[in-house]
C-alpha cells in the first residue's frame, strides 16, 4: 500500500500540473483509499483532500472509493459503525452499478473484521469476493482478505505476487496487527 500511496500521489501531481481536474480528484481518491490502510491519521487530510477535489465533478465510482477509504480509515474501531456505512454503501454501488467499489468495499470490510478479529465475517467477505471475481479480474483480492486474517486460501488465484505470496501475505497481515496496536484491540 505504501508503493500504492507513493504512485497515486505522483499521478495526483502529474494530473494537476496539466490541469486535469477529474485525474487528480481519482488519483487523490486512490491516494486517500491506499493511506486508509497504512496511516488512519494521515488518511484523514488526504480524505478531505479528496472530497475538495471531487466536490466540481461528478465521478460517482471515485466518490464512493473516497467513502469506502473512510471505512478503511476507521477499521477496526467500535465506535465508527462501519458495517452500518458499509451497509448504506453497498446499496448505493449495487444501484449505480459499481463493480469496482464493491470490491473496494469488501476489502476494506474484510480488513474491518481482520482487526477486529471476526473470523466469521471475514469468511463471508472472503466467499463474496470469490463470488464477484469468479470472471479473473481482481481475483487477488480474496487472496489478500485472506492474508489479512492470517487464514489459509483454499483456493490461491493466479497471481503472481512481486515479492512472493509468503512476503506479500506478512505485509497484508502487518497491516492488520499495527492497527490492532493502535487501538488496542485484543489479538
Amino acid at each position: 500500500m505504501d508503493r500504492a500511496a507513493a504512485a497515486y500521489a505522483a499521478a495526483r501531481n502529474e494530473a494537476e500540473h496539466h490541469g486535469v481536474t477529474g485525474e487528480r480528484g481519482n488519483s487523490q481518491a486512490h491516494h486517500a483509499f491506499a493511506l486508509a490502510f497504512t496511516d488512519p491519521a494521515v488518511a484523514d487530510d488526504e480524505l478531505a483532500l479528496a472530497e475538495q477535489l471531487l466536490a466540481d465533478v461528478d465521478l460517482r465510482a471515485t466518490t464512493l472509493i473516497t467513502r469506502i477509504a473512510a471505512l478503511a480509515r476507521d477499521a477496526g474501531r467500535t465506535d465508527a459503525d462501519v458495517d452500518d456505512r458499509a451497509q448504506v454503501l453497498r446499496a448505493e454501488i449495487l444501484t449505480g452499478g459499481v463493480t469496482y467499489a464493491e470490491l473496494a468495499l469488501d476489502l476494506a470490510l474484510a480488513f474491518h473484521h481482520a482487526v477486529r478479529n471476526d473470523q466469521d465475517q471475514v469468511a463471508a467477505t472472503i466467499a463474496r469476493l470469490r463470488e464477484n471475481t469468479r470472471g479473473g479480474d481482481f481475483a487477488y483480492y480474496s487472496d489478500i482478505a485472506a492474508f489479512m486474517a492470517d487464514l489459509p486460501l483454499e483456493k490461491a488465484s493466479p497471481t503472481r505476487w512481486i515479492d512472493g505470496a509468503q512476503h506479500t501475505r506478512r505485509r497484508w497481515r502487518g497491516l492488520v496487527t499495527t492497527r490492532r496496536d493502535h487501538l488496542h484491540v485484543p489479538r
